[in-house]
């Protein structure tokens, strides 16, 4: 019976605390646990700490369930941590970052994880992470911190640079959707007779080998001769135009959708459905405030242990694989580029599979990157490594300098426009003075 502690940070946030916590109460292997909500919104956190006190109260399970606003107390005795934060408002900042730079010419078509919209994401949600950390260090060092955040690719290093000895996973479920979505309709066969390798950084990865289970045969050939009609196919639910355009001319096929991999491209806007990748914000907005309304509305009418459910995410199989000593293989996480990949810099957090057991994460090697994507991603690890300096240092000339390095940046004068002007507009949202 385990008796770890798992601390939940950002638990204040509906969806993902309702979820996370139904996950560990799913599992057999952590029964005994204990589990420490933690937020800097009493109202939602007591909410959410009600309707899982009821879950496990209703179901008889051996969980014990406790709540802090004071984040050194939660994580005293902490074993697992599985953090998801926010600088809020969340949505009206993420307008704010695709918007401003645009208004200066800026050629981002997205702006959560790169362009100059990444920049400033970066900067707002960076420096509260590595104060989570920080105090991770002081006060539970061996625990194993597992990043929902964006941008995943830059938090994540950021904490490999300010904490080397930081034991954390960046995890994301964009590969999963892919093979929901749409290897099965390329490939005609049923997920469960898919297996690919993948790897890249986040939200800008590719799958690099797949092949029929039952047969073992190699499923590419298929996938490049009849991906492209299937995707055209598909482009009325979601933009699948630019990822066309890769498995089209890089021969790979890339396992994001919604225009991420567009953000860290010069030319994605021209290629890309723009119009349809707006319509996916906007329409993620309205679902979440819809989704916040109604989740409130049945936790207070004393139905929020229904709420309690499996949210399908990776973090507790990986807990669970790391206390059974299960050698099992994670599809993708995001870990150092400890010779994973390469033809990518050392210094730089990737995305892979990975070997979970008692020592915990292992990547698994990928070898050398396709040449033509190679180039491209070493364009945007030269971009995340001035990013994560310039807020460790908190200089304004390296923040400039990263824009400068920025693929949708066209020029001197838009890169100082775009930093001067937003560093005015999100400044109460930045915690970190740049000089």
């Amino acid at each position: 019976m385990s008796k770890e502690k798992i601390v939940v940070i950002g638990a204040g946030s509906f969806q993902f605390g309702l979820g996370s916590v139904g996950s560990i109460l799913n599992s057999e292997v952590l029964k005994g646990s204990t589990i420490c909500l933690h937020d800097i919104n009493e109202k939602t956190l007591d909410l959410v700490k009600q309707s899982c006190e009821s879950a496990v109260e209703k179901r008889k399970l051996d969980f014990t369930i406790e709540s802090s606003l004071d984040r050194k107390e939660a994580l005293k005795n902490a074993t697992y941590i599985i953090s998801a934060i926010e600088v809020t408002p969340r949505f009206k900042l993420l307008r704010w970052d695709f918007e401003f730079p645009m208004m200066w010419g800026s050629t981002q078509i997205t702006g959560e994880n790169g362009g100059p919209g990444g920049l400033f994401h970066s900067l707002r949600v960076i420096p509260p992470i590595l104060d989570i950390c920080e105090d991770v260090q002081k006060i539970s060092p061996n625990a194993l911190f597992i990043n929902y955040s964006n941008p995943m690719s830059r938090i994540c290093l950021a904490i490999k640079r300010k904490f080397p000895n930081q034991k954390f996973v960046g995890l994301c479920h964009e590969l999963p959707h892919l093979t929901n979505l749409v290897l099965k309709r390329i490939l005609d066969t049923p997920i469960s007779n898919i297996e690919v390798k993948a790897g890249g950084l986040n939200h800008f990865g590719v799958v690099l080998e797949a092949k029929y289970r039952d047969t073992g045969k190699d499923a590419y050939p298929v996938i490049r001769e009849r991906g492209p009609k299937v995707l055209e196919n598909l482009s009325g639910t979601t933009d699948l135009s630019l990822i066309k355009f890769i498995l089209e001319t890089y021969d790979y096929y890339a396992y994001t959708t919604d225009n991420h991999y567009g953000e860290y491209l010069s030319w994605a806007w021209d290629v890309a459905d723009l119009p349809h990748g707006r319509e996916f914000w906007e329409q993620y907005e309205t679902m979440s405030d819809k989704a916040y309304n109604r989740i409130q509305r049945k936790i207070e009418s004393g139905k929020g242990d229904t709420l309690v459910k499996d949210d399908g995410e990776r973090a507790v199989p990986i807990i669970e694989g790391i206390i059974t000593d299960d050698n099992h293989e994670e599809p993708s996480v995001n870990l150092p580029n400890e010779g994973i990949i390469t033809n990518l810099p050392e210094d730089l957090v990737v995305e892979c599979p990975a070997i979970v057991n008692k020592n915990g994460l292992k990547g698994v090697p990928l070898g050398e990157y396709p040449k033509g994507l190679a180039a491209l991603l070493r364009t945007q690890a030269s971009v995340q490594d001035l990013v994560v300096e310039a807020i460790l240092t908190r200089s304004k000339k390296v923040a400039l300098q990263a824009l400068l390095a920025d693929p949708v940046i066209n020029s001197t004068s838009q890169a100082k426009k775009i930093l001067e002007s937003m560093l005015k507009l999100e400044k109460k949202y930045i915690q970190i003075e740049l000089v």
